[in-house]
């Protein structure tokens, strides 16, 4: 018999993380070794357990994942991570792919193509959820000239959460949609929202919409009738 291939489950929200448990639980292929909450525990535990493979959400309290899984790869060069995310934009699986992540997964897909995508990602392999190919995940980390790009040092103060929110708030996501989303209460949105209205020298919605399609952070035609 195979040995198993072990995880550490990188994700800030406990139910989140039995859930993922739960289904690798059933794959006799993959053991689970670990869970972190947050990027410090992450790097304890990868330190400590020497994982085959991470499985990361890229939103976690005290680092952005996908400066963790730069740091997870310059302690275990040879470390396989797979990306699990609620966020769909090419900016994000541009850079999670440029850290060094071998796959990229929706959260919405985990209870259909998790086991999919760790399979491929404990070869080496490239994996990205439904669309794209592995030529096109080469192809991006290929064509430096094309990848998405954020250099606006404003934008470089918000944390990753305050990125977040903004990218949701830009895409026209209520504010009470934007809470379910990344399991906050509506009024951390709002105080979100506030700083970083500050932060950007913003005063209104339509500002925020025009600074987020300047920088390439969301889609034009997401706005047009």
């Amino acid at each position: 018999m195979s040995k198993k291939k072990t995880i550490l489950i990188v994700d800030d929200h406990p139910f989140f993380r039995e859930g993922l448990r739960a289904i690798l639980e059933r794959n006799s292929g993959f053991e689970v070794v670990g869970e972190a909450g947050d990027g410090q525990q992450a790097i304890r535990m990868t330190k400590e357990l020497k994982p085959d493979l991470v499985l990361m959400d890229i939103s976690l309290p005290d680092k952005s994942g996908i400066q963790l899984t730069v740091d997870l790869r310059h302690l275990l060069p040879d470390l396989n991570i797979m990306i699990i995310s609620m966020h769909a934009k090419a900016d994000y699986i541009t850079k999670a792919f440029q850290a060094g992540a071998k796959g990229y997964l929706f959260k919405e897909s985990a209870a259909e193509a998790l086991v999919q995508g760790l399979e491929a990602v404990s070869k080496g392999e490239f994996f990205l959820d439904a669309s794209l190919s592995h030529q096109v995940v080469k192809k991006l980390m290929e064509s430096p000239e094309k990848k998405t790009k954020v250099s606006d040092t404003a934008y470089g103060t918000l944390t990753s959460r305050e990125q977040e929110v903004m990218r949701l708030l830009a895409e026209g996501i209520s504010t009470k949609g934007i809470a379910q989303n990344l399991c906050i209460s509506p009024k951390t949105v709002d105080n979100h929202r506030a700083n970083i209205m500050s932060k950007l020298n913003l005063h209104s919605a339509i500002e925020l919409v025009r600074y987020s399609a300047r920088l390439g952070l969301i889609d034009v035609d997401l706005w047009k009738d």
